[in-house]
């Protein structure tokens, strides 16, 4: 394989992981550059597996990958010394106070135990538990048990933070705090952060990019900005001969999205303005604001699922529905369609 290139902190090359006959990873191609990517895809799109297999924790059945700079085939152990991974599943000992916990993670990384306790209690006040540290874990709230995973993964100082759902089930308050300190690890502290969350405000808030997997695929890869850019519309209020105009502006050929007075158009090259205003010229409907649409990383996935032929209206359609992605994406002979 290639050597990895400086601003990649991971990269695949045909990467394909197979369980018989179901393809959980299709020869992936993805660069992930330094700084905060968001990792999004229906359930069974390949995420966990990807995440393992990048950590060397599986063996992928053929191609290539790097995370910084390490072969994921054959140096499972320095990638997994150098990263700091926050599983979505519970990881945590209710038995132990937080700061042993935070501890014994650093010693199962090689530390010290002296160098270890010294390291828990910094990652316990970045995390903000400094104050209680000491309690033991079964008296934490879910906000706190996540802060706790997060202290484990960074206590020995990583440059690379693998998050998995880190702000599952919290409340709002602990959750705004769990991407505060994400983001905080990215623009002050200089590392990068792998974030997977079925939550697209969250990603939005944290990452600069994304990579999206559909069926074990790259669907779709890099800035955010760039991305948002196919699906582009203009947003226009009308007084007045509201359903003539939608009319038409079907009949020139524009995709319309109406709620009641408000109404937004497919971008569709550069006289799209003009034929809106052709159009309500033609049916004397008056349009008192017209602003190009900022879309949202929702309203992106949304596009991309469509394409792949989804008929959804929000991403939880997809992506917090068990049955649904049974029924889409698991091999036949665990119940679903195939992939």
């Amino acid at each position: 394989m290639r050597t990895m290139s400086n601003d990649l902190i991971i990269e695949t090359q045909e990467l394909t992981k197979s369980y018989g006959p179901h393809v959980a990873l299709d020869k992936l191609s993805i660069q992930i550059q330094r700084g905060s990517t968001g990792l999004l895809g229906p359930n069974g799109a390949g995420k966990s597996t990807f995440f393992k297999t990048i950590l060397g924790l599986i063996q992928a059945t053929s191609g290539e990958g790097s995370v910084l700079g390490h072969d994921i085939r054959t140096e499972g152990l320095a990638i997994r010394s150098q990263i700091g991974y926050m599983p979505e599943y519970d990881a945590l000992d209710d038995n132990m106070d937080a700061i042993h916990q935070v501890r014994y993670s650093g010693e199962l990384l090689g530390m010290n135990p002296v160098v270890a306790m010294s390291r828990a209690h910094t990652a316990m006040e970045y995390v903000g538990l400094g104050e209680l540290r000491y309690r033991p874990i079964s008296s934490f709230s879910t906000g706190m048990k996540q802060a706790t995973k997060l202290a484990c993964s960074i206590i020995h100082d990583p440059q690379l933070i693998i998050a998995d759902e880190p702000s599952n089930g919290l409340d709002a308050h602990a959750r705004q705090a769990m991407l505060t300190t994400l983001s905080n690890m990215v623009n002050a502290g200089n590392r990068s952060v792998l974030m997977a969350s079925h939550l697209m405000e969250d990603v939005e808030q944290v990452c600069s990019n994304i990579v999206l997997l559909h069926k074990g695929k790259l669907a779709a890869q890099g800035r955010i900005e760039d991305l948002k850019a196919i699906d582009r519309e203009i947003e226009i209020h009308v007084w007045g001969m509201a359903s003539e105009l939608e009319i038409a502006l079907g009949k020139e050929g524009l995709e319309v999205r109406r709620e009641g007075r408000m109404m937004r158009i497919r971008h569709d090259g550069d006289k799209t303005t003009h034929r809106i205003l052709k159009c309500a010229a033609e049916t004397g409907a008056q349009i008192r604001r017209m602003h190009e649409y900022e879309a949202s990383l929702e309203d992106l996935f949304l596009v991309i699922m469509e394409r792949f032929g989804y008929g959804v209206k929000s991403s939880e359609d997809l992506l917090a529905s068990p049955i649904e992605a049974r029924k889409v994406d698991a091999p036949e002979s665990m119940g679903g369609s195939g992939a």
